[in-house]
């Protein structure tokens, strides 16, 4: 039987590069391996626990599907559900909390970030989001979980909770693995020495952006002193960034783009990378657009999905109560 790998997204707006190459890219690629049984899911219950407007999440959460589906994810190979379709993932959650020390949880460096004034004033939500995090995965004994560098330690929290929980009630879960992706994190075009984040939308390239958007957006990425391109993180962040971004929509190694560009300077550079990128997203684009066309096709996709992932995580869950007495084991 093949092995269980388990991920997601939040629906919370449109998906940049970054996220694409850390995450989704990678997810297809898994996929299509066809050396697991892959559930990939739209995690909108993690998406409500920041600041969010109620008339455009079900926007967000069609739109990740379309996404989802135009990168190459196919509902024939992998199981792609809603999050908060599937019950169990909140009751898994609460009994999870029971055995979860506070101090385990304020000790995440995502909260930290987020966070201001020792997070007195921020929701539980925000707070408790590693504990639905594990919950998430340990409800499918998931052996693998397709991560970024960030996301690990809430994965090591999952792995803790699983121990704990089978140390004090009996072997239930499996303790999954991460499966890094090797594309290292993706940096703002505005400042290479921080992550791309939508937030600043003129300094991250958007799936969606159209090839003049992207065209302008490569053209006034910052680069370093100097013209040589040249691949050195400590030197040179900014032109560094821009190669990563090249070799991985490429598929070239460093090494033989900066042989090719040797003697080019940083502008005819930007030219080249523009239309790497807007050639590596046509497709997407045109899929995505028809996609987005049938919105109840990408409903029924999601609501099957659910459906199979549901039986699974119910299975789950009987057992989970059983062995902590809230049902009766027979």
């Amino acid at each position: 039987m093949k092995p269980i790998l388990v991920s997601g997204i939040q629906p919370s707006g449109k998906l940049h590069i970054g996220n694409y190459l850390g995450a989704l890219k990678n997810f297809v690629d898994l996929q299509n391996t066809g050396r697991y049984q892959c559930y990939f899911t739209i995690v909108d219950l993690h998406s409500i626990a920041e600041d969010f407007d109620p008339k455009e999440k079900y926007k967000q959460i069609l739109d990740l599907a379309a996404d989802f589906l135009a990168a190459g994810l196919d509902p024939k190979k992998s199981t792609i559900f809603l999050q908060s379709h599937v019950p169990a993932h909140v009751e898994l959650a609460w009994i999870l909390n029971t055995i979860t020390p506070m101090g385990e949880l304020r000790r995440m460096t995502q909260y930290k970030e987020k966070t201001t004034a020792g997070g007195e004033s921020e929701n539980v939500g925000l707070f408790d989001y590693p504990v639905l995090m594990a919950a998430d995965i340990l409800l499918y004994d998931a052996k693998y979980v397709p991560v970024g560098e960030d996301q690990l330690q809430h994965l090591e929290l999952t792995r803790t909770l699983a121990r704990k929980f089978n140390s004090k009630f009996g072997n239930t879960f499996v303790e999954p693995k991460a499966l890094l992706t090797e594309t290292p994190r993706v940096m703002s075009l505005g400042n290479p020495e921080k992550k791309m984040s939508k937030s600043q939308p003129e300094t991250c390239i958007f799936l969606d952006d159209t090839p003049e958007q992207i065209r302008n957006k490569v053209k006034r990425a910052v680069t370093d002193s100097g013209s040589e391109v040249r691949y050195d993180p400590a030197i040179k962040p900014g032109i560094s960034n821009l190669l990563s971004i090249y070799s991985a929509l490429s598929g070239d190694p460093i090494k033989k783009i900066e042989a090719e560009f040797a003697g080019k300077n940083y502008g005819y550079f930007k030219a080249m990378l523009a239309e790497v990128v807007i050639s590596h997203f046509a497709e997407f684009r045109k899929k995505k657009r028809s996609l987005m066309a049938k919105p109840n096709k990408l409903r029924t996709i999601l609501i099957a999905g659910s459906k199979k992932a549901e039986g699974g995580a119910n299975k789950k869950i009987r057992e989970v109560k059983k062995k902590i007495g809230l049902e009766e084991s027979r």
